[in-house]
């Protein structure tokens, strides 16, 4: 295919992710359907990027589990119920070839992405060559039509023996590589926060922080940590089903 001029969308998405001042990261909550979207864009929001393991749970699937034109089809949906830039968690990419990726994510309207490199199938990290390999091949297809942000899986698959340190070591190996591949942000998931100084002092692209953890620290002090960019994974769905829980027990016994 030919690789699609830059959108509307993904201009204003990338842009979302620049000149910004240390505590104001970019917030883009996760959506898992349609309804949830409609619920973040009218509170404001600039932009979303659905959660892999939320639209999974949504689905009724283990996180990882989802059919591809299953996530593909619920993408598209959340698309078409906002008028925001939507980034869509699309796991390692299903085994797709680029080209067949980025034809699937720009049908959905999406105009950015997550890239794992872990592959679940054999149980270890992609090599970090051949995940840059990926990233550049999609860069390619994509042009600048899709704001790639590539994660990093080290702190939570770098294996039984590696710290925190080492873990952070090889993730800004893994960042660097990524970035110079065509990477427009990179994702080291589960950084302890008292590292993210030092992994975006080493990374020169936008660094997305998790905030997992509801009591963990706040979306402003992940940024004052160096955080460009602020993302839920599934913690937003498992709250509202916890607050639906509540509220089917103060509904009373079923008759």
């Amino acid at each position: 295919m030919t690789a699609p001029a830059t959108t509307d969308g993904s201009r204003t998405l990338r842009a979302l992710h620049h000149g910004r001042e240390p505590g104001d990261p970019l917030v883009l909550p996760g959506p898992w359907d349609a309804a949830s979207a409609r619920v973040f864009a009218d509170a404001g929001f600039p932009a979303l990027a659905t959660p892999s393991a939320g639209i999974a749970a949504s689905l009724g699937h283990q996180d990882g589990q989802t059919p591809p034109q299953e996530m593909f089809a619920t993408i598209a949906r959340i698309v078409r119920a906002v008028d925001i830039p939507v980034s869509a968690d699309v796991e390692a990419g299903y085994g797709l070839a680029p080209e067949e990726l980025v034809e699937r994510l720009l049908e959905t309207g999406a105009v950015g992405c997550n890239l794992e490199d872990f592959d679940r199938a054999a149980g270890r990290l992609v090599e970090p060559g051949r995940q840059a390999d990926l990233l550049a091949a999609v860069r390619a297809e994509a042009g600048e039509g899709l704001v790639i942000n590539a994660r990093v899986d080290t702190f939570v698959h770098g294996g039984p023996d590696i710290g925190p340190e080492a873990a952070a070591t090889a993730a800004i190996e893994r960042a660097r590589l990524y970035v110079e591949a065509g990477a427009d942000c990179v994702y080291p998931i589960l950084a302890p926060p008292e590292l993210l100084p030092r992994l975006a002092a080493a990374i020169d692209a936008p660094l997305n922080a998790a905030a997992f953890d509801p009591d963990g620290p706040s979306p402003r002090e992940l940024g004052r940590l160096g955080a460009t960019r602020i993302t839920f994974g599934p913690r937003l769905l498992r709250q509202t089903m916890a607050a639906a829980a509540d509220l089917v027990k103060r509904l009373g016994p079923a008759p």
